[in-house]
C-alpha cells in the first residue's frame, strides 16, 4: 500500500470485517489468561472493557481522514510566503510490531503558496496518522506527503523525535534513546539554506515568553 493512502481509502469489499466489542473483550480475556492471570479475579474483572475503550482512543486515527482535515484553507494572507512551523507537537502512537507506545514530538513546517491552513489542522493531521499502528518512518512520510498533496505549498518538512518502548521496555532494554526521522519536500529538499533555517528553528527549544 502507498504510504500516503490511509486505511480508510480501502474499498469496503477489501476491508476485513471489524470484530464486535464483545469479540475484542473476549480476546483481551484470553491474553490475560495466556499471561498467567485470572480475568475473573476482582482486580481484572473490568479490565477487558477498559482495555477495549482505551484502544478506541489509541487507534482513533483509523476513523479520521487526514486529507479532509486540511481542506479548509485561507487565502487572505497579505502576500505572506515565509516558513510556517509548528514545533514540538506531542506525538503518541503504537509500534505495529509489538503494539507498545511510541512517544515523542513532531515538528512540521511548510512554505505557503497563496494559502495557509489553521495551525490546529497540522496537529490534527499528525494525530490522525499517529493514532494507528505505525512505524516512525512511515508516519513521517505520511504526514509530509499529505500536507504536500493537499496544500500544494512550495515545500514541506517533517521531523519526528520519539522514544520506542519496544526498545526500552523489552528486547535490548535501552532507555533514553530517541529515534529521529525526517521528510523534506520541495524547497526544503532542494534549497540547503531553507533546510538549515528550519533545522535551526526546531533546535531552539527555549519556550517563547519563558524569560522576562
Amino acid at each position: 500500500m502507498d504510504i500516503r493512502t490511509p486505511p480508510l481509502c480501502l474499498n469496503d469489499a477489501d476491508r476485513p470485517e471489524r470484530p464486535s466489542r464483545a469479540d475484542a473483550e473476549a480476546a483481551i480475556r484470553t491474553l490475560i489468561r495466556w499471561a498467567g492471570d485470572d480475568p475473573d479475579r476482582e482486580g481484572l474483572h473490568d479490565t477487558p472493557a477498559r482495555v477495549a475503550r482505551s484502544y478506541e482512543d489509541f487507534f482513533r486515527g483509523y476513523a479520521e481522514d487526514p486529507e479532509a482535515i486540511l481542506t479548509r484553507t485561507f487565502e487572505e494572507i497579505e502576500g505572506y510566503d515565509e516558513m510556517v512551523i509548528l514545533r514540538d507537537i506531542r506525538l503518541e502512537s503504537h509500534c505495529e510490531h509489538h503494539m507498545v507506545p511510541i512517544i515523542g514530538v513532531a515538528h512540521v513546517a511548510y512554505l505557503p503558496d497563496r494559502r495557509v491552513v489553521g495551525i490546529s489542522k497540522l496537529a490534527r493531521v499528525v494525530d490522525a496518522y499517529a493514532k494507528r499502528l505505525q512505524i516512525q518512518e512511515k508516519l513521517t512520510a505520511q504526514i509530509a506527503n499529505t500536507i504536500n498533496d493537499v496544500l500544494q505549498p512550495r515545500g514541506v518538512a517533517v521531523v519526528i523525535e520519539a522514544g520506542h518502548e519496544c526498545m526500552s521496555t523489552r528486547g535490548v532494554h535501552k532507555t533514553g534513546v530517541a529515534m529521529v526521522t525526517s521528510r523534506m519536500l520541495g524547497a526544503f529538499r532542494d534549497d540547503p539554506s531553507t533546510r538549515r533555517e528550519f533545522l535551526a528553528m526546531i533546535s531552539n527549544r527555549r519556550c517563547t515568553g519563558s524569560e522576562t
